[in-house]
Formats: structure tokens, C-alpha cells, sequence
């Protein structure tokens, strides 16, 4: 007859290997450095301030698609309410990227 531990340690085994381990997607995050400014052609700036229940383009309530439609290039500065949760921020990055010529910047 076999030990109760053998039979423990096949079926771990076998959960172990059946079981399938699904990756999250990342999204990369650089940190802003001082004087990385490059001269050449001024970028087109958007300043976006990001609450639990408001987002603002420019001073102006927008929403997350309007958003997305309105900025194709140059530099997104994000500001954060006190409430803002760490969700509210991926989705908004989620929809910003991938594209080029445009950069994102978190503010503190």
C-alpha cells in the first residue's frame, strides 16, 4: 500500500503541471532626469489632471476617449488628485501608448 505523502505529492504534481500561468502585461515607466531636454522644434504640451471621477484636458472635463482621440503627439503631463487610483492611471496610460512621438510624463 502507498504512503499518504506519495499520493500528497503526486497530486501536487500533477496540478503543479496541468495548471497554466497567465503574464500580465507591463507597462514601462522612465523616470524624468533633469536636463534631458533636447533642442530642436518646440513639442506641443498637455497638461491632464486625473481624479477618481474627473479628468481634465487642458482645464477642460474630458473623458478618457476623448482624450485619447485629442493626443496624437508631443508631451502629456499627467497630475495626480489625492484620490486617484492606481487603476484610473494604467487605464489612462493603456490608451496613451504606443505611439510615437508622444511622451508621457507623471508629475508628483
Amino acid at each position: 500500500m502507498t504512503p499518504l505523502i506519495d499520493v500528497i505529492f503526486l497530486l501536487l504534481l500533477f496540478f503543479m503541471l496541468s495548471s497554466t500561468f497567465s503574464r500580465f502585461s507591463e507597462i514601462e515607466l522612465s523616470s524624468a532626469t533633469a536636463g534631458g531636454a533636447v533642442a530642436g522644434e518646440p513639442t506641443e504640451r498637455v497638461f491632464v489632471q486625473l481624479g477618481a471621477e474627473r479628468l481634465t484636458l487642458n482645464g477642460a472635463p474630458a473623458s478618457l476617449d476623448e482624450l485619447a482621440g485629442q493626443v496624437e503627439t508631443g508631451q502629456v503631463l499627467v497630475s495626480l488628485d489625492a484620490d486617484t487610483s492606481a487603476q484610473r492611471l494604467v487605464d489612462l496610460l493603456v490608451r496613451l501608448r504606443g505611439r510615437d512621438g508622444l511622451s508621457v510624463t507623471v508629475l508628483e
